[in-house]
């Protein structure tokens, strides 16, 4: 085993080649350490640091939550730890010691750890360790938008981007425990593509593809609020909640979706309902809700929206 030379390096030479922050400070709060890591992120030279009051060099720029810490640690020798998540920037440190003229220095992201340190005096003072946590906060947010991204994926139907039957299964059930809670209608929308079959066939299913786009965005600039709900429930059929209507205002309703799919103007020639793309629409609206009305209003306007196909198509069913 190797015998320990102390002589073959300078302690200095440690602690000023470390990749972290190192400060120490008297029970006053004095500047007793202060590492090449800490004057080239703070822009404060050793010699300008040393002896300084740490408080009075940085204020007031230092972070509440650092300050109760370190006087805790001093005053009670509790050591501490002040992570990123909750202190981004507990210390005025910068990402580069010198940044391009006229360009704003970049706040550092930090983890901070401060450890209690008792003299043979028996005085108090206490070791600040820094870290740069700026590589782990860009991760952080990189799989928080990924974790986003997967969620709105689960929920949304890939072809037309509005929700899919998953989504509206959910939170249909809520809908109707807030209802049966607090009172209010709920109306139900079914809402069917007429001889959409026969479009597909004829136009080939990049262009059935193209018009379910359309009638998915032309249903929903008809919500009303942000409780209002949109899906895509089948292959050519789509759903909608909508909460506060009368039986007569939801067929209203149905309506203004019948013709705001007539208003795109496309062509079906296959169409035995009219010369241009349209809808049928079944209706069920329940003025008193309870949670267990979910299955009966599927069934009652889905049987409104089979009436209107027997009807010649192109119509809007309303029943209560």
């Amino acid at each position: 085993m190797s015998s320990f030379v102390p002589d073959r390096f300078r302690v200095e030479d440690v602690y000023d080649n470390l990749n972290i922050g190192l400060i120490m400070l008297d029970q006053d709060f004095n500047i007793l350490l202060w590492n090449r890591w800490m004057a080239r992120h703070s822009h404060v030279s050793a010699q300008d640091a040393l002896q300084a009051n740490f408080v009075s060099l940085f204020n007031p720029h230092l972070a509440p939550g650092l300050l109760r810490a370190l006087s805790n640690t001093i005053t009670y020798g509790l050591p501490a730890m002040l992570s990123s998540a909750l202190h981004r920037s507990p210390l005025p440190l910068y990402v580069e010691a010198a940044g391009t003229p006229g360009e704003a220095a970049v706040r550092m992201a930090q983890s901070v750890v401060i450890t209690p340190i008792d003299h043979l005096d028996g005085s108090r003072g206490c070791l600040i360790q820094v870290s740069d946590a700026s590589n782990s906060v860009k991760r952080e947010k990189m799989l928080l938008s990924r974790s986003e991204v997967l969620k709105r994926q689960v929920v949304t139907d890939g072809l037309t981007g509005v929700n899919n039957r998953r989504f509206f299964d959910e939170n249909f059930a809520l809908a109707l425990q807030l209802a049966a809670r607090e009172g209010g209608s709920l109306s139900l929308f079914m809402i069917d593509i007429d001889y959409f079959k026969q479009y597909n066939d004829h136009y080939g299913h990049g262009g059935g593809d193209r018009v379910l786009k359309r009638v998915a965005e032309a249903l929903r600039s008809q919500l009303r609020s942000p409780t209002d709900i949109l899906a895509r429930y089948g292959g050519e059929e789509f759903i909608m909640l909508m909460s506060g209507l009368e039986q007569a205002e939801a067929a209203e309703v149905g309506e203004l979706l019948r013709e705001s799919v007539r208003k795109l103007a496309e062509p079906h020639a296959k169409s035995l309902a009219a010369r241009e793309l349209s809808i049928s629409v079944g209706i069920c609206t329940r003025q008193t809700v309870t949670p267990e009305d979910g299955r009966q209003m599927m069934a009652a306007a889905d049987a409104a929206l089979y009436r209107a196909k027997l009807g010649g198509r192109n119509k809007v069913v309303a029943t209560d």
